[in-house]
């Protein structure tokens, strides 16, 4: 059986890892994986999650399954979050996920459900697992200009005379915010250019929340996202617990859908449940408990959303470090757009080559694309950064 197996081609974010697990230098970066690291380079586990632990451990009393949709409270808890307390619950329904990736997966075979074969259109670029998960599960994909590496800047108007040929039907895959790879966003008013759009072209909006509150808040980065649900009649949501919470390994996450009646809501909730068996039955328990402990209890949720907030400010304050070291390096505003952009992640606009002499002179790990890790961005060398990645210009 196994002899008809191939090897397959190695994950460049994986391969990455390990090779600077093997560099013995002492002063190498990594900037390449994709995870929030806090001033000592640890990936913390955060006060209010602790205390939700805690609780946890005293009263639950059994660890029987929930059921397919999981935790009730945390999926109540989680349309809140995304869609704020004023929605329209009757058209809301979610079901907790392995992870924000186990939501996407989740969502993409109930669109293969409802539309065999759809044509799924994505940002280029996009985050590199997209594509295999909508794959996997029989969709189409097709690409839609999204970055502009020269400027650094969204190239929107690409973006929507691209989706103007999209079909009546055809879904349009969003990062809701914080971009992944490039950390640019649209704006507020491109947001309600795109709702627009997508009401016109009657095109169904799928949207990826990876990072609410990352950005420049846990309101303002669920804000495209309102304005696109208060304008079409239907959406589905992916979010993901793993950043805003710092609960990785926990694999927390929510798929959302809104649909255009109550219905329609209850018939797809029904049919999430099914998909969900097929795909790991139950999910686990542990981390969504704790996320729903969090975002119900009135203490925790505001020593969460203060812990948020610091987490926040800290990658904005890299951010503008890191552009204002490149901009004295360079004597140039080549690299401001990094102060601009938002969440974990930005492009460099480095070529491959230029990346590989980073990691080779310099022990500097980032990904090919020239995509970097904000969060892991040495706070007291940024200098030191700054020089060498001038010098490999």
């Amino acid at each position: 059986m196994f002899e008809n197996l191939v090897m397959p081609a190695p994950d460049a974010i994986l391969s990455l890892m390990a090779s600077y697990r093997a560099d013995p230098r002492t002063d190498k970066i990594d900037l390449g994986v994709g995870v929030y690291k806090d001033e000592t380079g640890k990936t913390p586990v955060m006060r209010a999650v602790r205390e939700a632990e805690k609780r946890l451990a005293a009263h639950q009393d059994t660890k029987t399954y929930l059921g397919l949709a999981g935790d009730v409270a945390f999926n109540a808890a989680m349309i809140d979050l995304v869609f704020g307390p004023n929605a329209d619950k009757a058209r809301l329904r979610a079901v907790q996920t392995p992870g924000g990736s186990g939501a996407l997966r989740l969502l993409a075979d109930l669109l293969n459900r409802a539309k065999p074969g759809a044509t799924v259109w994505h940002s280029d670029p996009t985050w590199p697992n997209h594509i295999p998960i909508l794959q996997s599960a029989q969709l189409k994909t097709q690409a839609y200009p999204y970055f502009d590496a020269t400027t650094g800047s969204v190239r929107f108007e690409a973006m929507i005379e691209a989706l103007m040929s999209a079909n009546a039907g055809d879904i349009v895959l969003l990062h809701g915010c914080c971009h992944n790879p490039t950390g640019a966003n649209l704006t507020i008013a491109q947001w309600t250019a795109l709702a627009d759009l997508l009401v016109e072209k009657n095109l169904f909006p799928f949207i990826d929340l990876a990072y609410q509150g990352f950005g420049d808040g846990l309101e303002e980065d669920a804000a495209g996202l309102r304005i696109v649900a208060g304008k079409v009649p239907e959406l589905c949501v992916a979010a993901s617990c793993s950043k805003n919470f710092g609960v990785y390994r926990d694999r927390v996450g929510a798929a959302i859908i809104m649909a255009r009646d109550e219905a329609a809501a209850t018939i797809a909730f029904t049919q999430m449940g099914a998909v969900a068996r097929v795909l790991y039955s139950m999910p686990p328990d542990h981390g969504a408990a704790v996320v729903g402990i969090i975002l119900t209890d009135a203490d925790l949720s505001r020593i969460w959303r203060e812990e948020l907030d610091e987490t926040r400010q800290r990658m904005l304050r890299l951010r503008t470090g890191l552009a204002d070291e490149l901009r004295k390096q360079s004597n140039s505003d080549r690299f401001d757009f990094i102060a601009e952009h938002r969440g974990m992640f930005s492009r460099l606009g480095l070529e491959k080559a230029q990346v590989e002499r980073l990691r080779e002179e310099h022990g500097i790990y980032i990904v090919g694309d020239s995509r970097f890790n904000v969060a892991g961005l040495p706070e007291g060398r940024l200098d030191v950064l700054a020089k060498a990645i001038v010098s490999v210009l």
